[in-house]
């Protein structure tokens, strides 16, 4: 007999993992100083980096304020929604006996992702990209 709890080990295991890590966020205020490193982008050039006020958001989420979370880092937020709908889908499939999820991602879909990224950056260093500054 195929034991059913095994397939459900691996995505329990991350949520318990991003759970604590989402806790800890979440009581210990990344803008207050001393509690994490700050970004060397930012302290050496000035300019942020596309992940520059994603424990800022992370933080604002953990606190249910999805528009400070948004204005802290729009593109780490949308990347946490990405990540929770293939976890649910990844949670989903174990439940149904099924093993991991099966992404196959072509090229294309790489440099699409990283140009949205460097958009991003960018964009958010710009003048006009003042809303997407944490």
């Amino acid at each position: 007999m195929r034991d059913r709890t095994r397939p459900l080990a691996a995505p329990l295991g991350v949520a318990a993992g991003l759970a604590a890590a989402f806790g800890y966020v979440g009581a210990v205020d990344p803008g207050r100083p001393g509690h994490y490193p700050a970004c060397p982008l930012l302290r050496w050039t000035g300019l942020y980096c596309p992940g520059c006020g994603g424990l800022r958001g992370v933080h604002a989420l953990a606190h249910g304020d999805l528009p400070a979370a948004l204005g802290a880092n729009a593109l780490a937020v949308a990347g946490y929604a990405a990540f929770a709908v293939l976890w649910c889908v990844w949670i989903t499939r174990a439940l149904r006996g099924h093993e991991g999820v099966r992404l196959s991602p072509r090229a294309r879909h790489w440099w699409a992702l990283g140009a949205l990224v460097l958009l991003f950056t960018v964009v958010r260093n710009l003048p006009f990209g003042a809303a997407l500054t944490p």
